[in-house]
C-alpha cells in the first residue's frame, strides 16, 4: 500500500494523516463515550386503568382478551390499593409511587387550611396546579430523563404540573369514547422517531360507573365485563396493526376495587351529631370531618361510639399502616365505615348500590393486574403486590431513575423477564457524558498509531536510500509546502 501511494504522487504526510485519522477518532470515540442508542431503541410503556375493576371480575364470564394477555404475560390475583381506595388518591399513587399523605391528593374532595381552598374532583379545582406539586408523576420525570410522554384521560394528567403538561394529552371529556382514546394513544407511539412517546397513560371510566350504580353482584355487572375484555380487545387489535404489539410493555390496572351496599345499612349522621359543629369534607365510607373552631373533642366524643359499624379516628390515631396521617389535607377527624355500610348525614341524599374506599386490605377493594411485552415474563402468576411498587417497576422498564417513592422494586422484580436495556438516560445529558470506567482503547490506539508510523518511515526512507532517488531535494520542497491543501483536495 505505501508503494502504491508513493508511486500516485501523494506525500508521506498525507499517507500518515490517513492511517493516524481512524485512530484519532477511535480515541476520541472512547473519550467521550459511546454514542447513545436512538430514540426507536427507547423501551416502550402503556399503562391502562380500567376504573373499579375488581381482581376478581374476569372469573364472572369468559374473557380471552385478558387470558391471551396472562397466558403470554403476567398477572397479579390482587393488589392492595393505597388507602384511601378512592379514585383520584390511588391514580396519582400509581404514577408517583407514594402514598396519599405523601402526594397530597389524599380523597376525591379536600380541604387545604393552608391554602383555605377546597377540591373537588366534581369542579375546576382539579386543574389548580398546586393540589397536585407535592409529588411527580412519572410522565414529567420520564420527559426530564430526555423522554416523551402522551396521557388520555388519566386524573391530574391535563393539569400544568412543576410547570409542565405531557407532551401529548387529551383534556378530560367522559364523552370521548374508548376507541378514540386508544387510536391516539397509538398515533402517538406511532410517530416520527423525534416526536413518538416512550410512555403513556390511558384511563376508561368503567366499570365503575357501573358498579356504582348497579352493584357488583348485580348480574348486570358480567355485560359490563364482557365488554371491558372486548375494549381490551380493541387495543391490542389496533396495536397489532401498528406493530406495536410486541414492542409496547402494556400493563393493565385499576385503582380500586368495589363492594355491595344496601340501603338496610346506613349510618345517618344526624342522629349523633349537629352539623352546626363540623364541616363535611369528604363522602362515604372514609368520611372527612373538620370541627368548629374549638369543637374537636366535642365532636369525637359524639361520634366515637355512635354506631358499631363506623370507626372513629383523630387524625394522629389513624393505624400506620394506612400511611394516611402526615398531611394538613387530612382532616382532625376521619370516620371509616365498615365494609357494606354507607355513612351519610341523612338517607335524604344519593345512594348508591356498590361503592369502594374502605379499608385497603379488604379482598373487595383489590383490583386486578396483568401485563405482557418484553420486559416480562410469560405465563407466570404472582399472588400479591402493593399499588405503589408499580412506580419503580415502570421506571425500571423505561430505565429511568425513580424519585423517592414508598414501593420497591425488589417486592416485584419476578415479574420481568430480565434486564431490560438502559437506553433512556437519566437524568438528561446538558453535557457529554462522562466516562465512569478507565478505557484501554486511547493507549492502545496511540500504540498501533505509533508502530504504523514507524513501519511506515522504515519503508520510505528503505526505499529512497535503494532506488537513491535524485528528486529527494524536490521531495523535501514538496514536504514543505504548508498544509498539504493540493494533495487533500480541499
Amino acid at each position: 500500500m505505501p508503494g502504491v501511494l508513493l508511486r500516485g504522487g501523494c506525500g508521506p504526510l498525507v499517507l500518515l494523516w490517513a492511517l493516524l485519522l481512524p485512530l484519532v477518532s477511535l480515541s476520541h470515540l472512547h473519550q467521550h463515550g459511546r454514542r447513545g442508542p436512538c430514540v426507536t431503541d427507547r423501551p416502550k410503556l402503556l399503562l391502562l386503568s380500567f376504573d373499579g375493576f375488581r381482581w376478581d371480575y374476569i372469573d364472572r364470564v369468559p374473557t380471552p382478551n385478558f387470558n391471551s394477555l396472562m397466558e403470554k404475560g403476567v398477572m397479579v390475583k390482587q393488589v392492595e390499593s393505597a388507602y384511601i381506595t378512592k379514585t383520584f388518591p390511588n391514580h396519582y399513587s400509581l404514577v408517583t409511587g407514594l402514598y396519599a399523605e405523601s402526594h397530597g391528593i389524599v380523597a376525591n374532595e379536600m380541604y387545604d387550611p393552608v391554602l383555605n381552598r377546597s377540591f373537588s374532583m366534581e369542579t375546576d379545582s382539579i386543574y389548580e396546579s398546586q393540589w397536585w406539586e407535592e409529588a411527580v408523576p412519572l410522565w414529567l420525570t420520564v420527559q426530564k430523563a430526555g423522554g416523551r410522554s402522551g396521557a388520555a384521560m388519566w386524573p391530574g394528567s391535563d393539569v400544568k404540573i412543576h410547570g409542565m403538561y405531557p407532551n401529548e394529552f387529551l383534556q378530560y371529556n367522559a364523552s370521548v369514547s374508548f376507541e378514540t382514546r386508544v387510536k391516539r394513544i397509538v398515533e402517538w407511539f406511532s410517530a416520527p422517531k423525534e416526536e413518538a412517546v416512550d410512555f403513556a397513560v390511558l384511563y376508561w371510566e368503567e366499570p365503575d360507573e357501573s358498579g356504582h350504580m348497579l352493584g357488583p353482584q348485580s348480574p348486570l355487572m358480567d355485560v359490563v365485563i364482557a365488554g371491558i375484555d372486548e375494549k381490551l380487545g380493541f387495543l391490542m387489535n389496533e396495536l397489532k396493526k401498528a406493530g406495536l404489539y410486541e414492542r409496547v410493555n402494556l400493563i393493565v390496572t385499576s385503582d380500586h376495587g368495589m363492594t355491595q351496599l344496601s340501603a338496610d345499612k346506613i349510618i345517618e349522621l344526624d342522629v349523633y351529631v349537629s352539623r352546626d359543629l363540623y364541616t363535611w369534607v369528604d363522602k362515604s365510607p372514609v368520611v372527612g370531618i373538620l370541627p368548629k373552631e374549638g369543637r374537636l373533642d366535642e365532636v369525637y366524643s359524639l361520634l366515637v361510639d355512635a354506631n358499631p359499624n363506623m370507626v372513629v379516628y383523630k387524625k394522629e390515631e389513624i393505624p400506620a399502616h394506612f400511611h394516611y396521617q402526615h398531611n394538613v389535607r387530612i382532616m382532625p377527624i376521619i370516620l371509616e365505615a365498615k365494609e357494606g355500610w354507607t355513612i351519610m348525614q341523612n338517607r335524604t341524599g344519593p345512594f348508591m348500590l356498590g361503592n369502594h374506599g374502605y379499608d385497603n386490605t379488604l379482598h373487595s377493594m383489590q383490583p386486578l393486574f396483568v401485563a405482557h411485552g418484553p420486559a416480562f415474563r410469560q405465563n407466570y402468576v404472582k399472588t400479591s403486590m402493593s399499588a405503589v411498587d408499580l412506580y419503580p417497576l415502570m421506571c425500571h422498564i423505561l430505565s429511568v431513575r425513580p424519585l423517592p417513592n414508598n414501593g420497591s422494586l425488589f417486592n416485584v422484580k419476578d415479574l420481568l423477564a430480565e434486564e431490560p436495556v438502559r437506553s433512556m438516560p437519566s437524568p438528561p445529558p446538558s453535557t457529554p457524558p462522562m466516562v465512569k470506567e478507565y478505557s484501554y482503547a486511547p493507549v492502545w490506539g496511540s500504540f498501533l498509531g505509533v508502530v504504523l508510523v514507524l513501519g511506515f518511515l522504515g519503508v520510505y526512507i528503505r526505499q529512497m536510500t535503494l532506488k537513491q532517488m535524485y528528486p529527494l531535494k524536490h521531495k523535501g520542497w514538496e514536504m514543505s509546502q504548508p498544509l498539504l491543501q493540493e494533495d487533500l483536495q480541499l
